[in-house]
């Protein structure tokens, strides 16, 4: 599955597990290394950076994007292997 394919699905999932959410796209050609997207929800927000696979070559930068935006609020790198526990993670995070 191609990385775009993935981050498609992974909206949709977003929008039906957090009605009323705001999903964006961030734009890689402004900060490179931010996660590819920030949810916002009742009052919060979270970013997750989308791999195509575990395997999957990170940009410069991405770690420290992450681990920061985690410190101020919610961030992980999201492939399919491990898509079932950051959603899990999210959704006690939005609801804490």
């Amino acid at each position: 599955m191609l990385e775009s394919q993935f981050q498609r699905l992974l909206i949709k999932d977003l929008e039906r597990m957090f009605p009323g959410c705001i999903v964006m796209k961030t734009d890689p050609e402004y900060i490179q290394g931010l996660p590819d997207l920030l949810i916002l929800y009742r009052g919060k927000w979270a970013a997750l950076e989308c791999k195509r696979h575990i395997n999957a070559a990170r940009q410069p930068n991405q770690e420290y994007y992450v681990s920061k935006m985690d410190e101020m609020a919610f961030a992980r790198f999201i492939y399919p292997e491990n898509k079932k526990e950051v959603l899990d993670e999210l959704q006690q995070a939005f609801e804490s």
